[in-house]
């Protein structure tokens, strides 16, 4: 447990400056190659795809035009074959998709117009002769063709209408959407914003993992602390939550002024959705009002704000930053006054804390990896002072510092120990005239095993200390002598950071992302839980406020967003990458990362189900709408469908989905549970008939006025909307039509949620844009009755409820401007 504790902290307290332009460069250069690889295998597939469709349209295409017009199936014959070779008849225009895609009418007029064996042997093995050859476009013989179609009769252009068809491009290929019969004129299809809004409800979680000195009581009576991009302040007794939300990136610190209202929150830089990095700031605001007082520091600090402190002794008049630059740059701010007093490079190690004295303005401390410098602020210029560890084991962190009352110095380190630091007098006799006082350690207190990670003062003068692996909370006095200790549960991790409630009563933060409360005589309870890892399952009961989360983390998390708690959770054995609810309600499927996936009871939340298919990760569990099936897509590129019977306790192998050529990344089933609609990874639309054995419906036009009963799916008609202009294929995570069937929102990888009217078929639909999310939003799903809306953060750990509101409900004065943003197609 202290070797995972450890390495734990001290990655986090590295990662700000251990080679991360290289490794973001590899990351994306290893997604681009991962990405043409999908996109050249797709292609294939897609060719062989073609030229089998091609070889059945082509005798049809010429029985139609004999029928109408015999001159001009002599000018298309000659025109499908130049020199031996035969050239892809590619008719995209809306009339000729009725011939493109009837296979089985093919099949009755292929013994009329037969070829001859050998020239069509001639024809197949010329055709698989050349990549080139499978890929070619003919727009001439497209117009010719169009021109011959459109001149053969009212009966044609009939065929026309009723089989309308567009395409949308994602990273250059085309998808084919057809047009459902219930449009008559796509054109002037209107698309306005949805008739609602949404409206931030609720935050689960905190992000202690990799942060600290994030948790602080304000006399409202409210916890404030952060996750992803949002401030949190909890009001403990009334058990309701405001939200502080003007940052644009996730917030990485917090400062309380010493009038305890006013509040300084830095974030990290961030990167925009082509990859530029944006720029890191602090915003001081009011907690009372949640008015945005000043921003510092845009254009100035680099990659991120690591650590701020408001000066106490002239009334918080100052504000120093260190930033996450490669020299970790020290800044004093009159932050009032938006001006800079001081600056200077601090350290090429990583800076964990930093703080004025208590006393007196001009002496600043700062501490983090084998280091502790005491700072002098002088006529804008700043002196450092390195701690000098002498005798005592320099230890490799220098986690925390608090000054006690005394005036004295204390730091908690990575060795488990409490120094006590002093000024010593110039040591003349060894260092010379010349010699300056130093600053040494005057006094080791062993206080932990493994690591100290945080300290507080007490009013009195007491001192708190908070441990890594012994997850211990310790109370000294002010000499150092202990006085009472307890320990926190493992499953909640070490202790990150602790507040002070009322002298008896504390806070406590984890490092597994937990606010705790309590006493060291009653112990501790969680009032705030959350994920430690990256999110990707989510499902929402069917007749209840309930839903599910699973992630990488290996935690199935059952919660209830009516009274915004954790209802239980338990441990999976391997990664939870989806889950869906039964439509009884009384068990959850989940998939896992190794190809297993399981069903809990949600009452004995005992597991009645344990199978595996494949031998990859699953992306997508979905229930038909009467619970009488189950279809679970893999990474295999397979489906598998299983009968459900026993109210969703037993399953058995129905059939297998076999057609895509990449994996599958979303499923619906239709309302009258015959018919699968998926998606792959390479931004493929198939149609299963699961009902006459999981067959592929290569006629896909005949789908085109199918009704789901539930719209995940990224790819279709219905959703075409939502894609922006030259998006790449994973710019949308997911989405999820509301069970009222008029709007759809959308989880992107640029941190945003979208609301969008449905059906949303046409480019640039305007929509209404959230932000909260600190990383990519992995998945978004309404509630059982469309009240709220849930989205998951990935790498943020964070879930966000928001509430459904009327689009004319005027919003808090404050939320406005970053509750929501219309935006056409951006």
């Amino acid at each position: 447990m202290d070797g995972s504790t450890t390495s734990l902290d001290d990655v986090s307290a590295e990662s700000s400056t251990e080679y991360p332009d290289k490794l973001s460069t590899m990351e994306v250069r290893l997604q681009a190659q991962e990405d043409e690889i999908t996109l050249l295998k797709s292609s294939l597939a897609d060719a062989l795809r073609r030229l089998r469709l091609h070889d059945q349209q082509i005798p049809l295409l010429k029985q139609q035009l004999i029928a109408v017009n015999p001159a001009a199936a002599r000018v298309l014959n000659q025109s499908c074959y130049v020199d031996g070779f035969s050239k892809p008849c590619r008719m995209s225009t809306s009339s000729l998709d009725g011939f493109h895609h009837t296979p089985n009418r093919a099949r009755r007029n292929s013994e009329k117009c037969k070829e001859p064996q050998d020239k069509t042997k001639q024809r197949l093995s010329k055709k698989a002769a050349s990549s080139t050859n499978l890929l070619t476009r003919s727009p001439s013989l497209e117009s010719r063709a169009k021109d011959l179609i459109s001149s053969a009769g009212s009966q044609g252009s009939r065929r026309g209408t009723q089989n309308q068809s567009i395409k949308m491009f994602i990273r250059g290929r085309p998808i084919t959407m057809y047009i459902p019969s219930n449009i008559q004129n796509y054109e002037e299809l209107k698309m306005d914003l949805p008739s609602q809004k949404l409206d931030l409800d609720w935050v689960y979680g905190y992000r202690g993992r990799d942060c600290r000195a994030n948790l602080y009581l304000l006399p409202s009576g409210e916890a404030v602390y952060f996750i992803a991009c949002v401030v949190v302040l909890y009001h403990i007794s009334n058990q309701k939550q405001r939200h502080y939300r003007k940052h644009t990136d996730c917030v990485r610190c917090l400062a309380i002024h010493p009038d305890k209202v006013r509040v300084a929150s830095g974030q990290t830089a961030g990167v925009d959705k082509d990859g530029k990095p944006l720029q890191p700031f602090v915003h001081i605001w009011d907690s009372k009002t949640l008015v945005t007082l000043q921003q510092i520091g845009l254009g100035i600090f680099e990659r991120g704000v690591g650590a701020i402190a408001f000066s106490n002794s002239d009334g918080g008049t100052f504000l120093c930053v260190i930033d996450d630059s490669n020299e970790h740059m020290l800044s004093v701010w009159d932050w009032n006054k938006n001006i800079k007093q001081a600056e200077v490079k601090s350290t090429n190690e990583a800076v964990l804390a930093v703080d004025f004295s208590p006393t007196d303005t001009n002496n600043i401390i700062s501490c983090g990896k084998s280091h502790v410098y005491f700072w002098t602020m002088s006529a804008g210029t700043m002196t450092k002072k390195q701690g000098i560890f002498g005798k005592y084991k320099k230890p490799k962190f220098v986690l925390c510092f608090v000054f006690s009352l005394t005036g004295d110095v204390l730091t908690g380190d990575s060795e488990g120990n409490i120094l006590t630091w002093g000024k010593s007098a110039a040591d003349i006799k060894t260092l010379g005239k010349g010699a300056k006082e130093t600053f040494q350690i005057m006094k080791q207190t062993r206080a932990h095993e493994g690591s100290v990670f945080t300290m507080c003062i007490l009013q009195g003068g007491a001192i708190l200390s908070g441990g890594g692996k012994d997850r211990k909370i310790i109370r000294w006095s002010a000499d150092l002598a202990p006085e009472r200790e307890c320990e926190i549960p493992e499953k909640f991790g070490a202790v990150r950071t602790i507040a002070d409630l009322d002298g008896e009563e504390l806070l406590v933060g984890t490092t597994r992302n937990a606010i705790l409360r309590g006493t060291f005589s009653d112990g501790f309870v969680a009032i705030v839980q959350g994920h430690v890892d990256e999110m990707w399952g989510l499902a929402t009961h069917p007749t209840q406020n309930i839903f599910v989360t699973c992630g990488n983390d290996r935690q199935l998390c059952v919660w209830n967003a009516e009274d915004h708690r954790l209802d239980w959770c338990t441990t999976l054995e391997d990664s939870g990458l989806c889950a869906d609810f039964c439509p009884n309600g009384a068990v959850v499927s989940v998939g896992l990362s190794t190809a297993r996936w399981v069903v809990l009871d949600l009452q004995t939340k005992e597991v009645v189900s344990d199978l595996i298919d494949g031998n990859e990760q699953l992306s997508v569990m979905r229930y038909s709408p009467d619970g009488s099936f189950l279809a679970v897509g893999s990474h295999d590129n397979f489906i598998y469908i299983y009968s459900v019977t026993e109210g969703g306790r037993r399953y058995t192998r129905f059939g297998k989905c076999t057609g895509h050529s990449s994996f599958i990344t979303h499923l619906d089933w239709s309302k009258d549970g015959k018919y699968i609609m998926s998606n792959s990874g390479d931004y493929e639309i198939l149609y299963w008939d699961v009902a006459s054995g999981c067959k592929l419906l290569r006629n896909r036009f005949e789908s085109k006025d199918r009704e789901w009963a539930s719209y995940t799916c990224v790819l279709g008609f219905h959703v075409m909307g939502v894609w922006l202009e030259g998006s790449d294929g994973t710019d949308i995570n997911a989405l999820c039509r509301s069970h009222s069937e008029r709007m759809v929102a959308v989880a992107d990888d640029f941190c945003k949620v979208h609301l969008f009217q449905y059906p949303c078929p046409k480019p640039k639909a305007p929509s209404y844009k959230y932000e909260g999310h600190g990383s990519h939003v992995t998945n978004v799903r309404f509630t059982h009755n469309d009240s709220h809306l849930l989205s998951l953060g990935g790498k943020d750990t964070c879930i966000l409820q928001w509430r459904m509101k009327g689009a004319g409900t005027a919003e808090p004065k404050e939320h406005s401007a970053a509750a929501a943003s219309p935006e056409n197609g951006t």
